[in-house]
């Protein structure tokens, strides 16, 4: 009765979330930034006009939760100065160095190099790695500078080190650990993490290299069923059809333009078997985005950088997505979802399933136009890509839940508009 009488609350904490949303769909609240200053401007005044556009919209539906419809360019302004201000601040002032976790990895061999390769990765990351430990006889995979020998006891060596973190990754675990070292740590309020676990917070992933049967079993996660399954069936719907309002303009000319360019003997839709859960075929929907002998030869064919099979209209269409918005057909009738892994042709899944471990459990979930995967790595065009896919997607299928669908959501607004992961 409060909120609703004092007549500012609410306008406030709408023009909050929906400036938070649009901030988050532009990437401005990822942990980890690696554009240039201009390119952050951009984002942040994108960030901006799509929040007006939401607030805009929600002003003409709702009137009556906006009494003072002139404060929004001041609250606008004053926001988008507060905003560049503080960022600009922050990242000038501040050594990122000392905001990082410092942390100590229990093993140099071939796991914790594993460590080792990620952190030589040219991304941001949010933590530092004090350095290597050896356990037991494993051989060293680490640069010489970066092994650590611990003379004392573990617990004084970390508190010694202002360490935060400990990555346990021996190659073997039945030689060098000292387990009551490691709990002493863990109880005096240290935080201890395997590999996986470490892998799947910082990467957003889960290595199949190292993962174990007994690690899916007794973990959290994976569990989608009963309410999260309708829960996640009515959001799909919903959002198909929010799309499919704001993008048929699209669709009409991207289907004219097909038709321009090959003619109207020419199919301008596709449609290729694929599988979905529980390995069930079905027939997805997509734009032609590829000459109609793509594959006169009748043989699956991975899709390649540069390919020259991809007519002029394709090569527009795959750039900002427009190609995938079929699928959306596909997702109300109920065969794939809004969000999930992306549905591979059986031909693959045949091979894939007999060769990489734990493949098969990425048909536990329906598939999806969009996904962790996509949004966190480059188009697969091999075997080894097809791996490093996997990852991700056993990280969205443990870890599902209706938020991290719709930062997905977001984060490929973001691809779309950015043409980053094309």
């Amino acid at each position: 009765m409060f909120f609703i009488s004092d007549g500012i609350w609410i306008p406030s904490f709408v023009y909050s979330v929906a400036m938070l949303l649009s901030a988050t769909g532009m990437g401005l609240y990822q942990r980890a930034h690696n554009i240039s200053d201009m390119a952050l401007m951009l984002r942040i005044a994108a960030s901006f006009l799509l929040g007006w556009l939401i607030i805009s919209l929600l002003f003409y539906v709702f009137p009556q939760l906006f009494p003072w419809r002139r404060i929004i360019v001041y609250a606008l302004s004053v926001s988008l100065a507060g905003i560049l201000a503080s960022r600009f601040l922050f990242f000038k002032l501040v050594d990122k160095q000392t905001l990082k976790r410092r942390i100590l990895v229990l093993g140099a061999g071939y796991r914790g190099n594993m460590i080792r390769e990620f952190e030589k990765r040219n991304i941001q990351k949010p933590f530092r790695v004090i350095g290597y430990v050896r356990m037991g006889d494993e051989p060293i995979r680490i640069e010489p500078e970066q092994v650590l020998e611990v003379r004392t006891s573990l617990f004084e060596f970390v508190n010694v080190n202002d360490i935060d973190e400990i990555v346990i990754a021996p190659d073997d675990r039945r030689g060098g650990i000292k387990v009551d070292e490691i709990l002493d740590c863990k109880m005096a309020g240290f935080e201890v993490l395997d590999l996986l676990s470490f892998f799947e917070r910082e990467a957003g992933m889960l290595r199949v290299d190292s993962l174990q049967p007994s690690w899916l079993v007794f973990s959290d996660g994976f569990r989608l069923a009963g309410v999260a399954q309708v829960f996640k069936r009515w959001f799909d719907i919903m959002a198909s059809f929010a799309l499919l309002i704001i993008s048929w303009p699209f669709i009409l000319l991207t289907a004219i333009a097909i038709v321009l360019e090959s003619g109207w003997s020419a199919p301008v839709l596709y449609r290729q078997v694929r599988v979905g859960k529980n390995g069930k075929l079905f027939k997805v929907i997509k734009f032609r985005s590829m000459r109609t002998d793509a594959e006169k030869d009748g043989k699956a064919q991975w899709a390649r950088a540069n390919d020259d099979r991809i007519t002029r209209v394709g090569k527009f269409i795959r750039k900002v997505r427009i190609d995938e918005l079929p699928q959306l057909f596909n997702v109300l009738k109920g065969e794939m979802s809004f969000v999930g892994p992306r549905p591979e042709r059986p031909e693959f899944v045949e091979k894939f399933a007999e060769t990489i471990p734990y493949y098969s459990e990425r048909h536990r979930v329906k598939p999806g136009i969009t996904g962790w995967a996509q949004l966190c790595y480059c188009y697969g065009s091999s075997y080894q890509d097809t791996i490093e896919k996997l990852q991700y997607d056993l990280y969205y299928i443990k870890n599902y839940s209706i938020f991290l669908d719709l930062l997905i959501i977001m984060q490929t607004i973001e691809v779309v508009l950015w043409g980053r992961g094309v």
